[in-house]
């Protein structure tokens, strides 16, 4: 059976797509599209923060890409040095917080300790934080469509027909998409099995009409890949 995984394929160190090598041992068919692009905002501001640890209590990233904002801010108001000189050490003495172990382990590669990734999601992750200390908050990118999206998904539909399974990872990732998945799918929509990869995702789909089969446990491959597993083979057959 084939699923459809509405992100961009992120090759790990395996060489793989992690959430397609996951699918493969429940012998499903995955493939990833792009629905979201970026665009970077507020990096010199972001630059400057950095370059003030005294100011804060420690640091959260809620997104890989956030990490991608931060390094190149960095890069962009040539601080990079001064990161590897000094303030990633003194960085490193607060508290990292971060949503989910993608996220962690990015964090980890620019040389920093993190906390708080099993927490599952941005609402768990919320709670355990909000004790400990006040917030400053700075947008540093925006999500707007994949300029192929539409041609991407009419692609897909017309190669691999509908999908038993469409994993879906955000809210805007939904927004942009579900239009042509609806008029691709036609009277078959009401067949393919939605998975949510945390809570807000899954409300997000249920608000726009979706019955959403299976939320992963946690937002990792692992979890999404055994919700949709039981979903399309309730008996465990591989």
């Amino acid at each position: 059976m084939k699923v459809l995984l509405l992100k961009e394929a992120k090759e790990d160190d395996c060489g793989q797509d992690p959430y397609i090598r996951e699918l493969a041992l429940y012998g499903l068919e995955a493939t990833s599209i792009p629905v979201l692009s970026f665009e970077f905002l507020s990096l010199p501001s972001l630059s400057e923060k950095l370059a003030r640890p005294e100011c804060y209590g420690g640091l959260i990233f809620t997104s890989p890409r956030a990490v991608e904002a931060m390094e190149l801010g960095l890069e962009e108001e040539g601080k990079a040095e001064a990161w590897e000189k000094s303030l990633k050490e003194k960085w490193n003495a607060k508290s990292v917080y971060v949503v989910g172990n993608a996220t962690a382990s990015l964090v980890n590669k620019i040389g920093l300790d993190t906390e708080g990734e099993n927490c599952g999601n941005a609402e768990k992750l919320a709670e355990f934080i909000c004790s400990r200390i006040p917030m400053e908050s700075l947008t540093v990118y925006q999500t707007i469509p994949h300029p192929g999206i539409q041609a991407n998904l009419n692609s897909y539909y017309s190669k691999q027909g509908v999908p038993a399974s469409i994993g879906v990872f955000s809210p805007s990732g939904l927004a942009y998409s579900l239009k042509y998945i609806r008029d691709l799918s036609g009277d078959n929509m009401d067949k393919i099995k939605f998975a949510a990869i945390g809570p807000t995702t899954a409300h997000a789909m249920a608000a726009k009409g979706l019955l959403v089969s299976c939320t992963a446990d946690s937002p990792t491959p692992q979890a999404l890949a055994s919700g949709i597993g039981k979903v399309l083979q309730p008996h465990g057959c591989c």
